[in-house]
């Protein structure tokens, strides 16, 4: 499996985040081990320096050193008296080191690679005597190189278990998001349903499924919105084409004309639903207009046997033509399940107006106020979608559309007062 798109990143900012890491920590430990090296030198080279002096002692105003240890001693320290060598063996590649700190009479480091020289003055009345001690540092070289390599080999080591960390830790996580390409690919384009329900969320991935889900859920909502939105047109377009079918249908067997007046009626039926369905779907139903309630349900009763009771002078603040889009289809329902009378009222309140559609009808049961306005639910022959096209003009416009339980068919709807 390649190491390319979000995984490959992650991993490869991983490792160069340890390499960073590892090569900050090597540097680190080498400086330390290095400056602790040159403390144990310096400390090596004091204490040899030290067990030199301990062996001159001043025996009759002369100096004497004390015999017994070695020559193999001599070969690593001397000693100066006056600036003059009296022991040791001096070397040809530190011999002018030595002499020069023998002869300088203060405490002073000298490094020659691979040797530290340190020269020490005796205190030592009436005498200048200075030891030089020689320290090899090969083996303490020899050491940082060996622990700078194995920092090397345990920091590269770091880096790829890292890695591996980085890729195995990714891939666990991306996989809710391979499962999710993987269902989305079997869904195809004809399964809105499907969702992908991984669970509750472990990670930040799982968030982004249960998000997706809710999108989802959305998306549907909206298809299925659009789909009943189909629905409601073709419900209230069937009323009038079916009687303007009708009317020429009788015409041309009785060899009548058609009423231009029913046509024209019809026809404005038709366009008023249409609009009043597609503003409502989308949300644009004026809201700054205003009509004078009373001659607009006199147009709206026109052609019904309903009883008419209004106050003369009551205006609500809505357009005419959403009034009638709410209130022609209650009246159709009413008129279905009256059994000899229909009755539309009007009452006043401070800030809005309650129309009330009454029929004699069997009316509404308290488990249903809410249903008859589901598309679907209907008692008797169609489709059920007149009170569901009501319910979605009143809430696009800001209406109040309710059914009432009271024995009777009856349903309110509230104008807001301009």
């Amino acid at each position: 499996m390649g190491l390319s798109g979000f995984r490959g990143r992650i991993v490869s900012l991983a490792v160069l985040t340890a390499t960073l890491v590892v090569a900050v920590l090597v540097v680190l430990s080498h400086v330390l081990l290095t400056r602790a090296t040159d403390a144990d030198t310096r400390t090596l080279a004091r204490t040899r320096a030290e067990a030199v002096a301990a062996t001159v002692e001043v025996v009759g105003g002369k100096l004497r050193l004390v015999e017994g240890a070695g020559d193999a001693f001599d070969t690593v320290t001397w000693v100066y008296a006056d600036g003059r060598l009296i022991d040791g063996t001096l070397h040809p590649s530190t011999a002018d080191d030595v002499q020069r700190l023998g002869a300088s009479g203060r405490s002073e480091f000298v490094t020659t690679p691979p040797y530290l020289l340190y020269g020490a003055p005796l205190p030592i009345q009436g005498q200048h005597v200075t030891v030089v001690v020689m320290v090899d540092l090969a083996p303490y070289e020899s050491s940082e190189q060996r622990s700078l390599v194995m920092s090397l080999i345990l920091g590269a080591f770091a880096i790829v278990l890292a890695a591996v960390i980085a890729y195995v830790g990714v891939s666990r996580s991306l996989h809710v998001v391979r499962r999710m390409s993987a269902l989305a690919d079997e869904w195809g384009d004809h399964d809105p349903d499907r969702r992908f329900r991984m669970g509750p969320p472990r990670d930040e991935f799982g968030e982004l499924a249960q998000t997706f889900d809710r999108l989802l859920d959305r998306v549907s909502d909206t298809i299925a919105d659009e789909r009943r939105l189909t629905d409601e047109i073709a419900h209230e377009l069937r009323t009038p084409m079916s009687v303007l079918r009708g009317e020429a249908q009788l015409a041309e067997l009785s060899g009548a004309e058609v009423d231009p007046e029913l046509v024209l009626t019809e026809t404005d039926r038709l366009s008023t639903a249409v609009t009043a369905i597609l503003d409502a779907a989308r949300s644009r139903m004026p809201r700054e207009a205003s009509c004078r309630l009373a001659p607009v349900l006199e147009q709206v009763v026109e052609g019904r046997v309903v009883d008419l009771d209004l106050p003369p002078d009551l205006d609500v603040a809505v357009p005419a033509d959403v009034v009638v889009a709410v209130l022609a289809p209650l009246l159709d329902n009413a008129a279905r399940h009256a059994r000899s009378r229909t009755s539309l009222t009007a009452a006043t309140y401070d800030d809005h107006v309650v129309v009330h559609v009454l029929d004699d009808g069997p009316g509404f049961r308290e488990d249903e106020l809410e249903r008859v306005f589901t598309p679907g639910h209907s008692r008797t022959r169609g489709h059920g979608l007149g009170l569901a096209v009501v319910r979605r003009i009143a809430t696009a416009t800001g209406l109040t559309v309710r059914a009432v339980a009271d024995g009777r068919g009856h349903v309110e709807v509230r104008f807001p007062r301009p």
